[in-house]
């Protein structure tokens, strides 16, 4: 009797921690950009971060580790993609990622350079609404920055008015 009690506690313990521990796991997610094809000759995105927003989390968002850089976003078409950030955050559903742009924005039309401005890009960044629960295994998401929607013509001047989409 005392050996059925005995196991039966150890059975109720161990179900209990796993749970406990459960609540406050972290799982992977890894991040991909890729492009839709665009008549441009280069648009270059400078990312220096990212950040992402749980549903657990309440006190605002968590910056993951990127792979910061000038991305040329048409070499990242047809199904090729790019790594861009990849860490742990809170097992719970991943509600929103956000692009950190630097000022290095840059856009290159009939072999010409010009400067890509990117409105509160460098401020707030760049939103993307994910709403995916989060399973335990690495979570990859791909990002498609849409250059050929993005990018607008304006007085002489090109301004990135981004189109990211989950894909």
């Amino acid at each position: 009797m005392k050996t059925r009690f005995f196991a039966a506690a150890l059975l109720l313990f161990t179900c209990l921690a796993y749970v406990a521990c459960k609540k406050d796991a972290s799982v992977p997610i890894q991040l991909l950009l890729t492009d839709q094809p665009a008549a441009y000759q280069e648009v270059n995105v400078n990312i220096i971060g990212m950040r992402v927003k749980t549903s657990k989390d309440t006190s605002g968002w968590i910056d993951i580790p990127v792979n910061a850089g000038v991305y040329n976003l048409l070499t990242l078409q047809n199904g090729t993609t790019k790594e861009l950030a990849k860490g742990d955050v809170p097992d719970a559903v991943l509600k929103e990622v956000r692009f950190i742009l630097g000022n290095n924005n840059t856009i290159k039309v009939n072999g010409t350079t010009y400067p890509l401005e990117a409105p509160s890009a460098e401020d707030s960044g760049l939103k993307v609404k994910i709403d995916k629960d989060l399973q335990e295994t690495l979570n990859t998401f791909t990002l498609d920055f849409d250059a050929s929607l993005s990018v607008k013509e304006e007085n002489g001047g090109y301004k990135l008015r981004p189109v990211i989409k989950l894909k």
